[in-house]
């Protein structure tokens, strides 16, 4: 008796533990652009290399606008310099490492 006891208890723990995971999945919401302050210059480039055309130069303490963390490199970000908006690629290093 005590061991159907114990199995029964087992299985009800298990599945309330599986079933609050599967809640805390289902209420996440997808994250947009965070907000971050570079805090070198550095380049805005329109693809993920050192060979992409640059679009604009940022300057220190400005802020961006992160879309995704593309690769371990490079940051797609989004940027307003002069009143214009551009969207490219710029290196991880050139913000904090918070």
């Amino acid at each position: 008796m005590n061991k159907i006891v114990l199995l029964f208890g087992s299985y009800l723990l298990l599945t309330s533990c599986s079933a609050s995971r599967d809640d805390s999945r289902g209420n996440r919401t997808s994250a947009g652009p965070v907000a971050h302050n570079t805090v070198v210059e550095c380049v805005l480039y329109d693809g993920m290399n050192k060979e992409s055309k640059q679009l604009t130069t940022i300057g220190s303490d400005t802020e961006v606008q992160v879309m995704d963390t593309v690769d371990a490199y490079f940051l797609k970000v989004r940027v307003t310099v002069s009143g214009k908006t551009e969207n490219g690629y710029m290196y991880r290093n050139c913000f904090s490492n918070k």
